[in-house]
């Protein structure tokens, strides 16, 4: 009995007193991952889901779409808000996702548990969010016909990227992976920063955030078959002359 404790004792010496704190939990990584978090949610996520409204218009017709490109288009310092608000806290909340993900380990194959599942599918999802919307902006937004300037063609001109099916079939997967990451995103959000406390309250929200990625997908594909649906537009003139249709086939 005396070794017995002499040991305890020993190894009691050894340990220190109180739980380290987490990494991620530390220093500037807990900046940094908050920031992360609330990025997502605020601007990215309020920026996806006007998007979403917008693009919908196209349900209407023509003419309401590019009515909607038009007063977006038109906002008073569109090109700085363009940076502030969506172009540059994309790029940190897409690199940084990255950086976590590098130095992350979901382990499916050893530890296949629900939390590692979406873990993954969190991360990949990501990924092919980020290369669809890589693709969208510089397709939509810097070559062929410049909708800041044009916006009278900005139907006709989604209408003629979707007469290539590769196109229709990559927004279709783009919207679906950028719905799953956003809405499994507010999920974390909420239980990082504390407004879903408990295993049941989490529970409950994980339904209300599926059903969020369920309308965000709906609305995505309703507004692919607006555009898939009307009859072929015809390119606004002056338009034919000045921009090759093949650049955005």
């Amino acid at each position: 009995m005396a070794s017995s404790a002499s040991s305890i004792e020993t190894s009691a010496t050894r340990i220190p007193k109180g739980v380290a704190s987490l990494r991620a939990g530390e220093g500037y990584s807990f900046i940094l991952r908050r920031l992360h978090s609330l990025s997502g949610i605020v601007p990215i996520g309020a920026f996806l889901i006007e998007h979403f409204i917008s693009n919908a218009e196209a349900t209407k017709s023509p003419q309401a779409y590019n009515d909607q490109v038009k007063f977006l288009t038109g906002l008073p310092f569109v090109h700085w808000m363009e940076w502030l608000f969506i172009f540059l806290p994309l790029l940190y909340h897409a690199l940084y996702g990255i950086y976590i993900w590098y130095r992350g380990d979901s382990n499916v194959g050893e530890y296949p548990w629900s939390g590692n599942w979406l873990y993954s599918a969190q991360r990949w999802t990501g990924i092919i969010a980020l290369l669809y919307i890589g693709y969208h902006v510089y397709t939509m937004r810097f070559s062929g016909v410049l909708l800041m300037e044009n916006y009278r063609a900005a139907f006709w001109k989604v209408q003629q990227e979707f007469m290539n099916p590769w196109a229709v079939a990559a927004y279709v997967i783009g919207i679906i992976a950028a719905s799953w990451h956003f809405s499994y995103g507010i999920w974390l959000f909420a239980a990082k920063w504390g407004f879903t406390v408990g295993e049941r309250a989490r529970r409950k929200f994980g339904y209300v955030c599926i059903g969020v990625a369920v309308v965000l997908v709906a609305i995505g594909m309703v507004t692919i078959r607006g555009f898939l649906n009307t009859p072929p537009v015809p390119a606004p003139s002056g338009i034919e002359s000045s921009f090759d249709t093949s650049q955005v086939r």
